[in-house]
């Protein structure tokens, strides 16, 4: 016999295959048990890989679009940002997506120029897989649309403007 036995049962070779193993791999450490007698390998220590760092993301109150209606569908959302909006503010009453419409392709809730009133239902805010509808507040006309169709909304985001 070329191999000698050296631990646990285990020949040298296969000592160092499991060591081969642990690297090739990378892993931490494997332990071998049998009886009274133990071995242990571990691999390269290296410090914990720290998850990437992101920026909390940023939802801007209000929107600065200027497109015209031949190049954008949403040309109609128009918030100036250096204008305090006068009227009444519909703020998102969870954190969701908002959706201007009851599903794609169908036409929206509201528009600008459209007069509503407390009680209609005026934008879907999809948290959680859940549509959430959400109903005016105010009797008005709508002024502005503060967001686009399928935009990231944070609780008590301005939406829009109902005069």
């Amino acid at each position: 016999m070329s191999e000698k036995f050296v631990s646990c049962g285990l020949t040298l070779d296969e000592i160092k295959e499991l060591a081969n193993c642990v690297s090739d791999n990378k892993l931490g450490k494997i332990k071998i048990k049998n009886g009274d007698c133990e071995i242990i390998i571990e691999g390269e220590k290296k410090a914990p890989a720290m998850p990437p760092v992101m920026a909390p993301p940023v939802a801007p109150s209000m929107v600065n679009v200027t497109t015209t209606a031949a190049s954008a569908p949403n040309a109609e959302i128009n918030a100036p940002a250096d204008t305090q909006p006068s009227g009444n503010v519909v703020k998102s009453p969870i954190v969701g997506t908002f959706y201007a419409a009851p599903a794609p392709g169908k036409p929206a809730f509201v528009k600008i120029g459209d007069t509503v009133k407390k009680g209609d239902v005026i934008m879907i805010i999809e948290s959680m897989k859940l549509m959430n509808e959400v109903q005016s507040e105010f009797d008005g006309k709508v002024t502005q649309i503060l967001v686009e169709d399928g935009q990231a909304v944070e609780f008590d985001q301005p939406i829009m403007i109902i005069e």
